[in-house]
């Protein structure tokens, strides 16, 4: 049964990828609005997406990016295939990973490791170099491949978030082995509502955008909706649509709101070049840095320019 309110049957509780120590639960603990409400976890962002759209859950905590592999594939995938879902703020947690095993297992005894495909990837040149040889079991969060090590896991040993040995009697073999002690990995709390984040200045607008046809010129285009409208994109990441060889969509992340003028402006734009433009939604930074433009580019510009030609439309006299 879904966690939900007597009074009003709408849901309180918030889904994040299980069991509890991930990351992702990392990430759900700095949302205040989460706090002292229930705790979904769930094994993949599928299940995620969900809990939201089938209303057990509020709204849920997942990975899209993180600073050494970029995007997230299944969940960009899953925001461009699920439809009725809103981004509505992000959120940063550095990355650092140990390496564990069964007690009594020593670094020479592992041939195989457990782990996300995510960490994996952040850990691969230490593994590479540590433990050249070894083969890798895919898991659906770096908690659960610790876990199951304890639980008949053909693995030797697995990757996991530090503090895994306070809640399991594993054999801590390493620390520190993730490749860039600089990771971070970025989270996004996705819900069904529609009300939009206030403006804050320091402001993120996510889509993902269908080119029309493949043919010479067309990303070009797509990329001058944003280009001549002043619009700087911290994202853009293609992923095959799947229908046809050579078809791509772009998952995009422009700095700005939709309530500032050259941001919708560009979105008129991308509808009139689109077939298909998904709005993910505008919500404010997690780094709180304000953006940037010039100032030919300010709301006041786009109004001006508007109002001159209502004028000429209505044929009113000019000043």
């Amino acid at each position: 049964m879904p966690d939900t309110d007597a009074s009003s049957s709408t849901p309180k509780s918030y889904s994040f990828l299980g069991p509890s120590g991930t990351f992702t639960e990392s990430a759900l603990a700095q949302v205040p609005e989460a706090a002292g409400k229930p705790w979904r976890a769930v094994n993949n962002v599928g299940e995620a997406l969900a809990d939201v759209v089938a209303g057990r859950s509020i709204a849920a905590m997942i990975a899209i990016e993180n600073s050494i592999e970029g995007g997230v594939s299944a969940t960009q995938d899953a925001l461009a295939s699920v439809p009725g879902l809103r981004i509505v703020g992000e959120y940063l947690v550095p990355v650092s990973f140990v390496l564990v095993a069964r007690p009594g297992t020593t670094l020479a005894d592992v041939k195989v490791v457990n782990a996300h495909p995510v960490a994996y990837a952040q850990c691969h040149a230490w593994l590479e170099r540590t433990l050249p040889e070894h083969g890798h079991i895919p898991a659906t969060s770096n908690v659960a491949a610790a876990a199951s090590l304890l639980d008949g896991s053909q693995a030797d040993a697995a990757i996991a978030p530090p503090g895994i040995v306070e809640h399991h009697d594993l054999e801590l073999l390493a620390e520190n082995i993730g490749d860039n002690p600089n990771a971070v990995t970025r989270f996004v709390l996705v819900s069904r509502t529609r009300e939009l984040p206030a403006r804050t200045g320091a402001d993120k607008t996510s889509l993902i955008v269908e080119l029309p046809e493949d043919r010479s010129g067309a990303l070009l285009e797509m990329l001058e909706q944003f280009s001549t409208r002043g619009v700087n994109l911290s994202l853009l990441e293609s992923r095959p649509i799947g229908d046809a060889l050579g078809r791509y969509r772009f998952v995009i992340d422009a700095d700005g709101h939709i309530h500032d003028e050259r941001v919708a402006d560009a979105l008129l734009g991308l509808r009139r070049f689109s077939p298909q433009v998904v709005f993910l939604g505008s919500y404010p930074r997690a780094d709180k840095q304000p953006i940037e433009f010039t100032s030919r580019y300010d709301d006041e510009i786009f109004i001006e320019a508007r109002d001159w030609l209502r004028g000429l439309l209505s044929a009113e006299p000019s000043e």
